[in-house]
């Protein structure tokens, strides 16, 4: 590996702790002017302003918010991420309860969505002014166009109400055979994949029509090579950089969207315990639960500009 790429390297990594600061003051500060108070939501509205005040104390709500910041900031660097203000159990334990079952559910879903939808891009970019590409990309296009709560909301009518051939809420406990796993995911994962799929696949077909379209293609095909080995000995190893960032961008987009999911089909993640948290006004569990999303964001982002770096045969040669 050369200096230039190491460079890059640095710099990519730099910019995207820089990103991650960034966005620790923005979701403190976000979680600070949220209207409520969590003293108040925990005492009831008929606490008297003296034990208000005591717990405010308490909680280190009577601090002014940047000495909060900077002592929260601190924790988060020690990995201490607070103290629940609702269950006074530690945030880290109540993280821990619930991050291996939305891992699960992101595996799943990537562990479908990639495949199908690099597939699909790859044949339709192959295949370009086909009735297959045409049909992949209309299709894309509308399933894009439905918001992920119409598609869960439909999939429980249909399902679960209707048809009766799925439980209308998932959980992840008390899973004993493959087909409990796939009753129990096949909604949530159905939901989270409709878009995926589509936002992959129509950037994966652009990866790759873009390296068919090259000179250099023109060139190979003129030299006597097949179908199959342009685009796999020579498109696709050019087109790694471009896939790889389509795959982070689309992954990523499953940060928002189990937000939805698990709340509609009551799913015990962490975006769950991040919405129960913005209800029940337990800041420290909020802002814990935000910033593991924005760090899975920029890991993904980060991923993949480190693949489109590798992978680029000009920087290699460089």
């Amino acid at each position: 590996m050369n200096t230039l790429i190491l460079k890059l390297l640095a710099q990519r990594l730099g910019l995207a702790l820089l990103s991650l600061l960034a966005v620790s003051a923005i979701v403190f500060a976000i979680t600070a002017i949220l209207p409520g108070d969590a003293a108040q939501e925990q005492l009831g509205q008929d606490a008297t302003p003296e034990a208000l005040a005591a717990l405010r104390t308490q909680m280190g709500l009577d601090v002014p918010a940047p000495t909060r910041y900077v002592r929260w900031l601190g924790g988060m660097l020690r990995g201490d991420l607070g103290t629940s203000a609702t269950t006074q159990m530690p945030v880290a334990e109540l993280l821990a309860s619930r991050l291996p079952n939305s891992l699960l559910l992101a595996a799943l879903t990537a562990l479908f969505s990639v495949p199908v939808a690099l597939t699909a891009g790859i044949c339709a970019a192959v295949w370009r002014g086909s009735w297959f590409d045409r049909a992949a990309s209309g299709l894309a296009v509308a399933v894009v166009s439905v918001p992920e709560f119409l598609v869960a909301t439909l999939a429980v009518l249909i399902f679960a109400v209707e048809l009766k051939w799925l439980p209308a809420l998932s959980y992840a406990s008390d899973i004993e055979s493959v087909g409990q796993l796939l009753k129990a995911f096949a909604m949530p994962v159905l939901t989270l994949c409709c878009v995926i799929v589509a936002q992959m696949m129509r950037m994966t077909r652009a990866a790759v029509t873009d390296q068919l379209e090259a000179p250099y293609i023109e060139m190979v095909r003129l030299k006597g090579a097949s179908p199959a080995r342009v685009v796999l000995a020579h498109a696709l190893p050019n087109a790694i950089g471009p896939i790889a960032n389509a795959v982070a961008l689309s992954l990523s987009y499953l940060l928002g969207g189990v937000i939805i999911v698990e709340t509609i089909f009551n799913y015990p993640g962490i975006a769950k315990l991040m919405v129960d948290g913005v209800s029940q006004r337990d800041m420290p569990l909020v802002q814990a639960c935000a910033m593991l999303f924005c760090a899975g964001y920029l890991l993904l982002v980060t991923l993949a500009d480190v693949c489109g770096i590798v992978a680029n045969p000009r920087l290699r040669q460089a």
